[in-house]
């Protein structure tokens, strides 16, 4: 069958030359780091609640003294876990443990203390390095933990435990050391990184990355995406997740200055006082802030002249003329007023909410990857974006489909794999895992179902292991259904499932939803709410072919249980 071509919108800008040092290893970064000086790297809270600066220098300067510090101690080449919030201090250690060709282990913070020690007896960690808010929690782990020997707070002094390193001691000891000199070289095969997938010991995978792995992503990023030195950005998603870190380590190459975000709540408030150029989101920080935008207008009276600009300035824009700045400058002041651009991941996002942003003058880009693939495998190009499609191939990797036949796309559609640089050493200690994860040929199997079309732009159709299996023989991905709920105001989060009727033994598509009670009426009670949304989705269920037709709406009380990226834990959805 001839392919037919994707009918999707395509946004098109000039294309720049990207101008950067590549890095291939830790040691490579440091050097570059050295090269930016006193440009400033980090601003942030300390624990005075003041804010502070710390430039690249400074930085640098930290993770040699504290690389000097951890051999000193002995800890040179081990394995050391990192965990608490985003800082300079969780950046230092994670950079030193990777130049003294140690292995680090970043963690979630929101684990239980109970967990953390499970997996590090599991690893057989030696070390870890956490914020003021693990310091009593890890007290009873110093006493007794089968492999952890060494406890170092990130802030503060030891509080007379004897087991106790604090990084400054760590840092004092490395600077007062004359002569130390990084590892000629490190081995950028061998593993240098550990990530837990969600769950316990019994049912994590943990993922094994190298310095190849690492900095071929990082590198990538910095290659495809449309950054320069003198953007700004705010840090708001979790810094273990790779996600995170690898676009934070491309933003260290390219020399721009990164401001952390100090809690959730405080979110809008800092993108109002650091003004960031750029932003590295997930889609619930899109959705919440479109919501937000809409709600705003309407709360002023102004929903009708917001509706009217973006009219206004397309017809500009269409001429020649792009107003959206000046125009939306009150929606802009929102972020600071100079956002031009949002770098979106971790899941699927609604190809509408680009096309929204964009009318306000703001770029989304997409990217795709997984942790297995540290994490990046596609971004969309910033000069051709295709809505809908997560973008090609970064340059460190090749994707292909592995699939059976052609699909309602005219492309062959099927499982996503990755072959490249930036592709797993492997699962530690899960050999079951590992031969599963493979195909014979040597292709990471990713999970995720799409179709590459002609212009090998990548598009992702759902989660392998979340497809509904109809009846009928049908595959449905609730996650297609989900971005069509998600239009629906009176609906704040939705998981698709699929429910076996009993009686005939047909699976019923059902939307289990958690409402947005502000846009419902005060005195509606939950037959009243369920009905209003059964409406809404009614009318959505006629833009969908009749087996992808919700059939049963469930209401629940309570958001969905999320990971730390803020996606839902959909397998928890019984």
């Amino acid at each position: 069958m001839k392919n037919k071509k994707v009918n999707v919108r395509i946004h098109k800008k000039p294309k720049t030359e990207r101008i950067y040092t590549p890095v291939a290893d830790v040691l490579e970064l440091i050097e570059v780091l050295k090269g930016h000086k006193d440009r400033v790297l980090f601003s942030f809270y300390g624990s005075d609640r003041q804010l502070h600066d710390m430039t690249y220098s400074e930085f640098e300067e930290n993770v040699r003294a504290t690389a000097a510090g951890l051999t000193d101690a002995g800890l040179a080449g081990r394995k050391i876990a990192v965990v608490g919030r985003t800082s300079p201090e969780w950046f230092t250690v994670y950079l030193a443990v990777l130049a003294t060709g140690g292995v680090i282990i970043p963690l979630d913070r929101e684990l239980d203390v109970s967990v953390i020690s499970g997996f590090m007896s599991w690893v057989g960690a030696d070390a870890i390095a956490f914020d003021e808010s693990f310091r009593e929690k890890f007290a009873p782990l110093s006493e007794d933990h089968p492999s952890l020997r060494v406890f170092i707070p990130m802030e503060g002094e030891d509080g007379g435990n004897e087991k106790y390193l604090p990084l400054s001691s760590v840092i004092e000891k490395g600077r007062s050391i004359d002569g130390y000199e990084y590892p000629a070289e490190v081995d950028r095969e061998r593993l240098a990184e550990m990530l837990f997938t969600s769950g316990t010991t019994g049912t994590s995978k943990c993922v094994m990355l190298s310095q190849k792995n690492i900095f071929s992503v990082a590198t990538a990023a910095v290659e495809t995406v449309d950054f320069y030195p003198d953007d700004v950005t705010v840090s708001v998603l979790p810094v273990h997740h790779t996600y995170e870190l690898a676009i934070t380590m491309s933003e260290m190459i390219y020399g721009m200055h990164v401001c952390i975000n100090d809690t959730l709540s405080h979110t809008l408030k800092n993108f109002k006082l650091f003004r960031p150029t750029a932003l590295i989101l997930v889609p619930l920080f899109i959705y919440t802030i479109h919501k937000r935008i809409w709600a705003e207008a309407k709360k002023k009276g102004r929903e009708n002249l917001l509706k009217i600009g973006i009219i206004a300035s397309g017809t500009a824009k269409a001429a020649g003329v792009d107003v959206r700045r000046r125009v939306f400058a009150e929606v802009l002041e929102a972020f600071g007023g100079r956002l031009e651009k949002i770098i979106c991941g971790g899941a699927p996002l609604d190809p509408l909410m680009i096309e929204a942003f964009e009318n306000f003058g703001i770029s989304i880009y997409e990217g795709y990857g997984i942790t297995e693939c540290s994490p990046l495998a596609a971004v969309t190009p910033y000069y051709a974006r295709k809505y809908g499609s997560v973008g090609t191939a970064v340059p460190c990797c090749e994707v292909r489909i592995e699939g059976e036949g052609v699909g309602e796309s005219g492309y062959t559609e099927g499982e996503i794999e990755v072959k490249g640089d930036n592709v797993m050493l492997g699962y530690f200690d899960n050999e079951e895992a590992n031969a599963d994860a493979f195909t014979e040929d040597g292709w990471f199997r990713t999970g995720d179902m799409g179709f590459i079309d002609k212009d090998g732009y990548i598009f992702i159709t759902g989660r392998k292991k979340s497809v509904i299996v109809l009846e009928n023989g049908k595959n449905v991905f609730p996650e297609e259904i989900e971005e069509y709920l998600g239009s629906i105001k009176e609906i704040a989060e939705s998981v698709v499932v699929g429910r076996t009727e009993e009686e005939s033994e047909t699976v019923e598509l059902t939307a289990v939803v958690f409402p947005n009670r502000d846009e419902l009426p005060e005195d509606a009670d939950d037959e009243r709410i369920k009905e209003i949304i059964e409406e809404k989705i009614a009318a959505v269920n006629k833009k969908l072919p009749s087996f992808k037709r919700i059939v049963k709406v469930e209401l629940r009380d309570t958001e969905f249980e999320k990971t730390t990226s803020k996606k839902i834990k959909r397998h928890l959805v019984k």
